[in-house]
């Protein structure tokens, strides 16, 4: 079992390395339809079932790590961006976001007025902060918690449903890119503007790349986004401690994502937009995210509470069946679904994620709609929390 921090951090780099290098040597169609990045995901979760390495111990470098090298990669995937040309996508983003917003809300609420004695006394609340945390992030979770009355043995569901069900969400949905031509092609959805927007960020930014990538570019981007995102992290925490009462739903990730955001959209209209190899330097970055996050998923935790769990997977069933149902009556396409959900249900932690996925150009979108997200999330969690009960019994 590893104990050793760093030696935790160079196994899962370790890992990653080998699938990039396997699908490169082999060019088998296998990574057609399970892409490394998914194999990274599900090989990581399993690693952590196992005990490869204890998570206790290694629970300070997951610590250390994780954000700060979040923010650095959403800062250098957003400086491929051109905020002028996403704002051209038009309605059709917001209509995905609230089309998975309320159907999140429907399944909270048909899910617990169907497992309500299965869940316990009072398990609403405990929902409901989930939901909340489910719609924005972990301070709605907080703020909603706190306005339903959830103890801490609903909150330790909550949490464990967080983890486990979010966790295979996220794989399920990084697997899902891979069918999106398929599915477009069953909700008819016109794709044009969003493929033109994408090519034109591409275009550009090739346009922009066709320097040779060389060893100062690269010190200078990886030094620029540690240092982006070391200051935002330290900002971010004042800006938090010095909010107003009302502005104290949104936690301190919420501050940090909003000033690496703006950084990242200005200085990708500037010169620095224009350095060769901010795209390699964030797909590194992206791989070993994905791998510290499934790190922490164990398999077995679901035998703690298993009927929490089931409640969550019939959930995201639920939630999942309303969006295809609002795919093909909006004509909404994969990315827009996709990215619409995890920006509920994984917020700012995961959405770039799965836009870098699918495009990293449209990282933004993944970001912006995310924070929306923070916004709905606590009205949301508490309008669903009373919602739900009503089923109490």
């Amino acid at each position: 079992m590893i104990t050793n921090g760093f030696t935790y951090i160079a196994t899962l780099a370790f890992i990653a390395a080998c699938l990039i290098g396997l699908q490169k040597v082999s060019k088998s169609k296998f990574f057609d339809y399970v892409p490394p990045v998914v194999l990274l995901y599900l090989i990581a979760m399993l690693c952590c079932t196992f005990a490869v390495w204890d998570p206790a111990a290694t629970k300070d470098a997951y610590g250390a790590v994780r954000n700060p090298i979040l923010y650095a990669m959403i800062f250098l995937m957003l400086l491929r961006c051109d905020i002028r040309q996403i704002l051209k996508l038009g309605p059709r983003m917001l209509i995905g976001f609230f089309c998975a917003s309320i159907s999140i809300a429907i399944a909270f609420t048909a899910t617990y007025a169907i497992m309500a004695p299965m869940l316990g006394e009072g398990a609403w609340r405990g929902l409901g902060a989930l939901c909340g945390s489910w719609m924005g992030g972990s301070g709605n979770l907080v703020a909603v918690s706190d306005a339903l009355g959830a103890t801490e043995a609903q909150l330790a569901g909550a949490s464990i449903v967080d983890s486990i069900d979010y966790s295979l969400w996220v794989m399920f949905l990084l697997w899902a890119i891979n069918l999106a031509p398929k599915f477009n092609k069953w909700v008819k959805a016109d794709t044009t503007k969003l493929d033109e927007v994408s090519r034109r960020l591409d275009a550009e930014f090739e346009d922009s790349q066709k320097k040779a990538i060389d060893f100062p570019s690269l010190m200078f981007l990886l030094g620029l986004s540690l240092i982006v995102s070391a200051v935002c992290t330290n900002a971010g925490s004042a800006l938090k401690d010095a909010a107003p009462a009302f502005l104290q739903v949104f936690d301190v990730a919420t501050y940090r994502i909003v000033l690496i955001t703006i950084l990242g959209l200005v200085l990708a209209m500037t010169p620095i937009g224009k350095i060769a190899g901010s795209a390699e330097l964030s797909n590194i970055m992206l791989y070993m995210v994905v791998a510290l996050i499934a790190s922490r998923a164990s398999l077995f935790e679901l035998g703690s509470m298993v009927s929490w769990v089931l409640a969550g997977f019939v959930i995201l069933a639920i939630h999942g069946i309303l969006m295809l149902v609002c795919a093909k009556l909006f004509k909404l396409d994969m990315f827009t679904c996709g990215v619409a959900s995890l920006a509920n249900i994984g917020g700012t932690a995961s959405a770039p994620i799965l836009a870098a996925a699918y495009k990293g150009s449209l990282v933004s979108v993944g970001v912006l709609m995310a924070l929306m997200g923070y916004v709905v999330g606590t009205f949301g969690g508490i309008g669903v929390g009373y919602a739900m009960s009503i089923f109490a019994r």
